[in-house]
Parts: C-alpha cells; structure tokens; sequence
C-alpha cells in the first residue's frame, strides 16, 4: 500500500475509485465503502482512501480521542487491501474550502471516476458539504457518486461515536461487535520497574499514545500480537496505585505460555473482555495474590 502523508504536493494519474471519511476504527460500517472499493478495484481501479492526518473534531477539541492513531490506521487500511491511503493535512486553509472547492481540488491531483461515502460524510467548510453536494458535481467534474447507506446494528447506526461510547464504558465485547475486530493499542514495550516480575508476574509495560482512548482503567482478558503471533493474556490499564501515586497512565500485560525479549517491540494489545476495576491494594503481597485470581479467570476465559 502507498502511504501519502504530510503534504498536499500529490497525484494519482491512474483512474480511482475514492472513499472519503474519517474512518476512525474502521469499523464495520466502514467496511461496506470497503466493499465498493474492491467493486472498483475489479474494474481496474485503483482505490484510493482519503481521509484527515488528525481527526476534525480533534483539531476543535483537544481532549478529544481516537480509536485509532494515524499509525494503527495506516495498518488496518492496508489489512483491508487498499491501494494509497492520503492523510490530507488539515490545517485551515483546508478547513476553510467550500465543498466545491474540496471536490475540485480532489479531482485535480486523483484521476477519480468514482467517489464512495456514507450518508452521513460531511465536507468542506463549517461542514456544509453532505453527499447531496457529492451527487450535484459528479456530473461536471467527471466522477460516479456512490453513495451507502449507515450499517445498523441492534436497531440503531453503527458509528465511530456508538463504539467509543461502549469503549468508555469498559463494554469491549459489544465494541468488538461493532469493530468488526478486537479494539486494540499499538506502543513499543518499556523498561519498566520491574515489580511484576519480582513477585512472579514479568509484565510488558506500555504507554499508550496520548491520542488514544483507552478503555476504564482496570483488568482485562487481551490477546498480544507480535512478530505476526498471538498470545492470550491479562493486562492492566492504569497507574500503579498499590505501588506509588506518580505513574501515568500504562498498560501491562502478562503473556500465557510466553517467555523472551520484548523490550523495545511493537506490540499490538486487543481487549477481549472488562475483568475487574483497577484497585490499590494494601500490601504487594495482596496485589500478587488478586492477580493470580485474574490469571485464573482470563485462563477459563480463553480455554487454557
């Protein structure tokens, strides 16, 4: 897959099929513009996602957070076989382009001759543009509108905002279900300070970036991929509160039947399942022995 980023100095000379969004968690709504895509693709086009190096509402909202980072992004679109990903700079000159303004210059730098998007994808400035305005200047700019409808699940839409609400709530089973995949976190493994594996529990410790919206704090049943492998296990998102007051936010997560180096890895934590809150405990002692309950409930819980 071809990876554009950080510039708006581009071209597609090849004819495109285009879907444009978000796609914050790719989730299976997502999945049905995937599927015009592929439709595109049989056609002899090459497909084409653009979407934003930072979501909009972000650039509003400074606590706002992702499902997934712009890395973690770049990886699921091409898991789904898509040719270029464009992450456009948003910066205020884009925002301040009127919707016909965006199509123009769209259709300027990509030889597009379809573009794909929900019901629901606004563009160009205040968001005025609605897929109406996609179907009003395909004819003039030379492009077919595809337009699809919201996927719904359980009676209501499936939407980035539906799965972060689940998320928050420490729900990751009916997440999951929306995803499409297991909600995960991408960070490379830390040196750490060692606790874990002074009272028999060796743990990798990551943080999490900033960006990304992490499920409660508390215990959770996880599978880890690294090196193309999975491995079941139980982490923990939280600070450490039996141990100290200081510590950020981190994920730690023990490995079943795992023994090796992994410092400094890439490791990909998917949330299975909300064992427990997290909780400050009054001795170390009474820490190892709640985890050892945790590991014997993730252990039932995955059939090992």
């Amino acid at each position: 897959m071809k990876y554009i980023k950080d510039t708006l100095e581009f071209h597609i000379e090849e004819p495109s099929v285009v879907t444009l969004g978000k796609f914050d968690g790719l989730h299976l709504g997502h999945r049905y513009l995937m599927e015009e895509l592929k439709k595109g693709k049989a056609l002899g086009l090459k497909s084409v996602a653009f979407t934003f190096d930072i979501s909009p509402r972000a650039f509003l909202q400074e606590e706002y957070r992702v499902l997934s980072t712009n890395e973690e992004k770049m990886h699921i679109f091409e898991e789904a076989g898509v040719d270029v990903l464009i992450e456009c700079p948003f910066t205020e000159e884009f925002r301040s382009l009127s919707p016909r303004a965006f199509l123009e210059m769209l259709t300027g730098k990509i030889c597009v001759r379809r573009i794909v998007a929900g019901t629901d994808f606004c563009f160009g400035y205040k968001r005025s543009g609605t897929y109406r305005e996609l179907e009003q200047y395909a004819p003039e700019l030379g492009y077919e509108a595809v337009i699809v409808k919201k996927m719904q699940y359980r009676g209501a839409d499936i939407s980035s905002t539906r799965i972060r609400e689940c998320i928050s709530r420490g729900d990751m089973e009916e997440a999951n279900r929306l995803l499409g995949y297991e909600y995960f976190v991408s960070a490379p493994v830390l040196h750490g300070n060692a606790l874990g594996r002074t009272i028999g529990f060796p743990t990798a410790n990551q943080i999490p970036p900033k960006e990304k919206l992490l499920p409660p704090n508390g215990v959770y049943a996880v599978h880890a991929i690294m090196n193309g492998k999975t491995y079941c296990g139980v982490c923990n998102i939280g600070r450490k509160p039996t141990v100290g007051d200081n510590y950020p936010v981190g994920i730690e997560t023990f490995f079943f039947d795992f023994h090796g180096d992994i410092y400094d890895r890439e490791i990909r934590v998917a949330f299975v399942k909300h064992i427990r809150p997290e909780k400050k405990f009054a001795s170390v002692e009474e820490l190892a022995a709640q985890i050892e309950r945790d590991k014997e409930t993730c252990r039932k819980l995955f059939g090992l």
